[in-house]
Protein backbone atom coordinates (compact mmCIF):
# COMPACT_ATOMS: atom_id res chain seq x y z
CA UNK A 1 0.00 0.00 0.00
CA UNK A 2 1.43 3.52 -0.59
CA UNK A 3 0.37 7.10 0.56
CA UNK A 4 -1.73 8.38 -2.49
CA UNK A 5 -3.17 12.33 -3.44
CA UNK A 6 -6.57 11.41 -1.53
CA UNK A 7 -8.06 13.86 0.82
CA UNK A 8 -6.50 12.59 4.05
CA UNK A 9 -2.97 12.69 2.90
CA UNK A 10 -4.36 16.53 1.80
CA UNK A 11 -5.38 16.65 5.55
CA UNK A 12 -2.44 15.32 7.28
CA UNK A 13 -0.19 17.43 5.36
CA UNK A 14 -2.16 20.74 6.34
CA UNK A 15 -2.13 19.40 9.70
CA UNK A 16 1.90 19.67 9.73
CA UNK A 17 1.60 22.80 8.19
CA UNK A 18 -0.70 24.32 11.16
CA UNK A 19 1.18 22.87 13.43
CA UNK A 20 4.56 24.59 12.41
CA UNK A 21 3.47 27.63 11.55
CA UNK A 22 2.00 28.21 15.24
CA UNK A 23 5.42 26.52 16.80
CA UNK A 24 7.12 29.40 14.87
CA UNK A 25 4.77 32.05 16.50
CA UNK A 26 3.40 33.12 12.94
CA UNK A 27 0.06 33.82 11.82
CA UNK A 28 -2.10 32.73 8.79
CA UNK A 29 -1.36 36.51 7.67
CA UNK A 30 2.33 36.83 8.77
CA UNK A 31 3.42 33.51 7.07
CA UNK A 32 1.60 34.67 4.06
CA UNK A 33 3.61 37.77 3.75
CA UNK A 34 6.61 35.71 4.37
CA UNK A 35 6.25 33.59 2.34
CA UNK A 36 3.98 35.74 -0.33
CA UNK A 37 2.05 32.94 -0.67
CA UNK A 38 -1.94 34.53 -0.56
CA UNK A 39 -3.47 33.91 2.88
CA UNK A 40 -6.73 32.06 1.16
CA UNK A 41 -4.56 29.54 -0.14
CA UNK A 42 -2.66 28.94 2.96
CA UNK A 43 -6.53 28.58 4.80
CA UNK A 44 -6.93 26.24 2.22
CA UNK A 45 -4.08 24.65 2.48
CA UNK A 46 -4.23 23.89 5.71
CA UNK A 47 -7.94 22.44 5.97
CA UNK A 48 -6.48 19.88 3.36
CA UNK A 49 -8.57 21.72 0.53
CA UNK A 50 -5.39 22.71 -1.51
CA UNK A 51 -2.11 21.36 -2.37
CA UNK A 52 1.36 23.63 -2.72
CA UNK A 53 3.49 23.41 -5.36
CA UNK A 54 6.44 23.16 -5.55
CA UNK A 55 7.70 26.52 -5.25
CA UNK A 56 4.87 27.03 -2.47
CA UNK A 57 6.79 24.41 -0.95
CA UNK A 58 10.42 25.85 -1.15
CA UNK A 59 8.86 28.96 0.46
CA UNK A 60 7.26 27.51 3.54
CA UNK A 61 10.31 25.28 4.54
CA UNK A 62 12.35 28.30 3.95
CA UNK A 63 10.61 30.65 6.25
CA UNK A 64 9.76 27.62 8.99
CA UNK A 65 13.25 26.30 8.87
CA UNK A 66 11.67 22.90 8.60
CA UNK A 67 14.65 21.68 6.26
CA UNK A 68 13.10 20.24 2.83
CA UNK A 69 9.97 18.61 4.78
CA UNK A 70 6.53 20.37 2.77
CA UNK A 71 8.83 19.86 -0.33
CA UNK A 72 9.72 16.18 0.53
CA UNK A 73 6.23 15.02 0.87
CA UNK A 74 5.13 16.83 -2.26
CA UNK A 75 5.34 13.29 -3.96
CA UNK A 76 2.53 12.10 -1.58
CA UNK A 77 0.31 14.66 -3.12
CA UNK A 78 1.02 14.09 -6.63
CA UNK A 79 0.31 10.29 -6.50
CA UNK A 80 4.10 9.34 -5.80
CA UNK A 81 4.34 6.80 -3.70
CA UNK A 82 6.38 5.12 -0.50
CA UNK A 83 5.69 2.16 1.24
CA UNK A 84 3.08 2.84 3.85
CA UNK A 85 5.55 1.05 6.17
CA UNK A 86 8.66 3.50 5.20
CA UNK A 87 6.24 6.31 5.29
CA UNK A 88 7.10 7.39 8.85
CA UNK A 89 10.98 6.95 8.84
CA UNK A 90 10.98 8.53 5.57
CA UNK A 91 9.71 11.94 7.60
CA UNK A 92 11.99 11.66 10.01
CA UNK A 93 15.14 10.92 7.18
CA UNK A 94 14.26 14.65 6.33
CA UNK A 95 14.23 15.80 9.68
CA UNK A 96 17.97 14.07 10.75
CA UNK A 97 21.23 15.80 11.34
CA UNK A 98 22.60 12.60 11.63
CA UNK A 99 21.77 9.17 9.53
CA UNK A 100 23.77 6.04 9.83
CA UNK A 101 22.22 2.95 7.29
CA UNK A 102 23.27 -0.58 6.78
CA UNK A 103 22.22 -2.19 4.25
CA UNK A 104 22.78 -6.09 4.16
CA UNK A 105 21.59 -6.65 0.06
CA UNK A 106 21.14 -3.70 -1.32
CA UNK A 107 22.71 -0.09 -1.99
CA UNK A 108 20.46 2.33 0.66
CA UNK A 109 17.60 4.00 -1.48
CA UNK A 110 19.66 7.23 -0.47
CA UNK A 111 22.62 6.37 -2.32
CA UNK A 112 20.75 4.28 -5.04
CA UNK A 113 21.16 5.51 -8.95
CA UNK A 114 18.49 5.93 -11.30
CA UNK A 115 19.34 2.63 -13.04
CA UNK A 116 19.71 1.21 -10.08
CA UNK A 117 16.65 2.10 -8.13
CA UNK A 118 14.69 1.02 -11.63
CA UNK A 119 15.44 -2.25 -11.77
CA UNK A 120 14.75 -2.82 -7.92
CA UNK A 121 11.47 -1.38 -8.11
CA UNK A 122 10.92 -3.75 -11.91
CA UNK A 123 11.56 -6.73 -9.86
CA UNK A 124 10.32 -8.29 -7.11
CA UNK A 125 7.19 -10.95 -5.96
CA UNK A 126 4.79 -7.81 -6.79
CA UNK A 127 4.64 -7.00 -10.84
CA UNK A 128 4.09 -3.42 -10.80
CA UNK A 129 3.20 -1.35 -14.15
CA UNK A 130 5.35 1.33 -15.43
CA UNK A 131 3.23 4.16 -14.43
CA UNK A 132 3.25 2.37 -10.40
CA UNK A 133 7.30 1.75 -11.02
CA UNK A 134 7.96 5.89 -12.31
CA UNK A 135 5.81 6.99 -9.18
CA UNK A 136 7.81 4.73 -7.36
CA UNK A 137 11.29 5.87 -8.88
CA UNK A 138 10.17 9.54 -8.79
CA UNK A 139 9.98 9.20 -4.69
CA UNK A 140 13.10 7.52 -4.20
CA UNK A 141 15.46 9.49 -6.21
CA UNK A 142 13.78 12.92 -4.27
CA UNK A 143 15.09 11.51 -1.31
CA UNK A 144 19.19 11.65 -2.47
CA UNK A 145 18.47 15.72 -2.38
CA UNK A 146 19.33 15.51 1.45
CA UNK A 147 22.73 14.84 -0.05
CA UNK A 148 22.65 18.24 -1.83
CA UNK A 149 23.87 19.81 1.49
CA UNK A 150 27.37 19.14 2.33
CA UNK A 151 27.21 19.71 5.75
CA UNK A 152 23.56 18.42 6.83
CA UNK A 153 22.92 15.62 7.51
CA UNK A 154 26.05 13.83 8.23
CA UNK A 155 25.69 10.19 6.64
CA UNK A 156 27.84 7.23 7.32
CA UNK A 157 26.92 4.01 5.40
CA UNK A 158 27.95 0.47 6.47
CA UNK A 159 27.42 -2.35 3.78
CA UNK A 160 27.45 -5.95 3.48
CA UNK A 161 30.61 -7.08 0.90
CA UNK A 162 27.79 -9.09 -0.84
CA UNK A 163 26.24 -5.52 -1.94
CA UNK A 164 28.70 -4.88 -3.86
CA UNK A 165 28.88 -7.67 -6.01
CA UNK A 166 25.37 -8.49 -6.25
CA UNK A 167 24.21 -7.97 -9.66
CA UNK A 168 21.35 -5.64 -9.74
CA UNK A 169 20.74 -4.64 -13.39
CA UNK A 170 24.16 -6.29 -14.75
CA UNK A 171 27.81 -5.26 -14.80
CA UNK A 172 27.05 -1.49 -16.25
CA UNK A 173 24.09 -0.71 -13.80
CA UNK A 174 26.93 -2.58 -10.79
CA UNK A 175 29.98 0.16 -12.28
CA UNK A 176 27.59 3.19 -12.26
CA UNK A 177 26.32 2.71 -8.96
CA UNK A 178 29.57 2.12 -7.15
CA UNK A 179 31.14 4.76 -8.32
CA UNK A 180 28.83 6.60 -7.75
CA UNK A 181 28.97 5.81 -3.85
CA UNK A 182 33.56 6.36 -4.34
CA UNK A 183 32.24 9.64 -5.63
CA UNK A 184 30.33 10.93 -2.48
CA UNK A 185 33.06 9.12 -0.22
CA UNK A 186 35.69 10.90 -2.21
CA UNK A 187 33.73 14.32 -1.65
CA UNK A 188 33.44 13.41 1.56
CA UNK A 189 29.62 13.80 1.89
CA UNK A 190 29.28 10.34 3.09
CA UNK A 191 31.24 7.72 5.47
CA UNK A 192 31.07 4.64 3.83
CA UNK A 193 32.44 1.15 5.74
CA UNK A 194 32.35 -2.51 4.28
CA UNK A 195 31.93 -5.37 5.82
CA UNK A 196 33.65 -8.06 3.65
CA UNK A 197 32.94 -11.54 3.45
CA UNK A 198 35.75 -12.66 5.74
CA UNK A 199 34.27 -11.20 8.78
CA UNK A 200 31.32 -13.92 9.01
CA UNK A 201 28.66 -13.17 10.99
CA UNK A 202 28.39 -9.85 12.79
CA UNK A 203 25.74 -8.28 15.09
CA UNK A 204 23.56 -6.79 11.94
CA UNK A 205 23.03 -9.55 9.69
CA UNK A 206 19.56 -10.06 10.39
CA UNK A 207 17.91 -7.21 8.87
CA UNK A 208 18.37 -3.46 7.31
CA UNK A 209 18.80 -0.85 10.46
CA UNK A 210 18.86 2.60 9.88
CA UNK A 211 19.82 5.07 12.84
CA UNK A 212 19.01 8.25 13.23
CA UNK A 213 19.84 11.63 15.28
CA UNK A 214 18.09 15.10 15.70
CA UNK A 215 18.46 18.83 16.72
CA UNK A 216 15.75 18.36 18.76
CA UNK A 217 14.48 15.15 20.17
CA UNK A 218 15.89 12.18 21.07
CA UNK A 219 17.18 9.79 18.22
CA UNK A 220 15.25 6.48 16.49
CA UNK A 221 15.70 3.44 14.81
CA UNK A 222 14.27 1.80 12.04
CA UNK A 223 14.32 -1.57 11.46
CA UNK A 224 12.89 -3.14 8.01
CA UNK A 225 12.37 -6.62 6.83
CA UNK A 226 10.15 -8.24 3.86
CA UNK A 227 7.17 -5.92 3.57
CA UNK A 228 7.28 -4.45 7.06
CA UNK A 229 9.07 -1.90 8.93
CA UNK A 230 9.17 -0.32 12.40
CA UNK A 231 10.30 3.16 13.58
CA UNK A 232 11.55 2.17 17.34
CA UNK A 233 11.30 5.51 19.78
CA UNK A 234 11.62 3.58 22.86
CA UNK A 235 15.38 4.43 24.33
CA UNK A 236 16.53 1.03 25.74
CA UNK A 237 15.93 -0.61 22.05
CA UNK A 238 17.20 2.65 20.14
CA UNK A 239 19.99 1.42 22.29
CA UNK A 240 20.13 -1.81 21.54
CA UNK A 241 20.19 -0.74 17.37
CA UNK A 242 22.90 1.67 17.96
CA UNK A 243 25.13 -0.85 20.20
CA UNK A 244 24.82 -3.66 17.62
CA UNK A 245 25.66 -0.88 14.59
CA UNK A 246 29.02 0.08 16.33
CA UNK A 247 29.69 -3.29 16.83
CA UNK A 248 29.23 -4.22 13.51
CA UNK A 249 30.96 -0.67 12.67
CA UNK A 250 34.13 -2.35 14.41
CA UNK A 251 33.83 -5.26 12.46
CA UNK A 252 34.36 -3.05 8.55
CA UNK A 253 37.00 -1.67 6.84
CA UNK A 254 38.25 1.83 7.11
CA UNK A 255 36.58 4.19 5.21
CA UNK A 256 39.54 4.43 3.29
CA UNK A 257 40.07 0.63 2.99
CA UNK A 258 36.33 0.62 1.84
CA UNK A 259 36.65 3.24 -1.08
CA UNK A 260 39.43 0.95 -2.42
CA UNK A 261 37.46 -1.92 -2.28
CA UNK A 262 34.66 -0.43 -3.98
CA UNK A 263 36.58 0.91 -6.98
CA UNK A 264 38.06 -2.62 -6.93
CA UNK A 265 34.45 -4.03 -6.90
CA UNK A 266 33.67 -1.40 -9.66
CA UNK A 267 36.62 -2.17 -11.83
CA UNK A 268 35.25 -5.74 -12.01
CA UNK A 269 31.67 -5.28 -13.41
CA UNK A 270 32.88 -2.57 -15.88
CA UNK A 271 35.69 -5.40 -17.31
CA UNK A 272 32.51 -7.64 -17.44
CA UNK A 273 30.10 -4.64 -19.27
CA UNK A 274 33.25 -4.74 -21.78
CA UNK A 275 33.35 -7.97 -22.33
CA UNK A 276 29.79 -8.49 -23.02
CA UNK A 277 29.90 -5.96 -25.34
CA UNK A 278 32.93 -7.45 -27.30
CA UNK A 279 33.36 -11.18 -26.06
Amino acid sequence: MAIEDNPESRRKYGEELKRRREAAGLTQEQLSERTIISRTHLAHMEAGRRRPDVTDARRLDQTLATGGFFERFLPALDGKAVAEHFAEALEFEGQATVIRVYGPKLVPGILQTRAYAQEVLSSGSSPKSDEERDRLLVTRLERARILEDFHSPVVWILLDEAVLRQHVGGPAVMCEQLCHIVGLGERRRIRVHVLPFAVGYHALMEGVVSLMWFADQPPIAYVEGLKSGRVWEDPSVVGECQVAYDHALGDALSHRESLALIRSVAEEHAHAARHAQHP
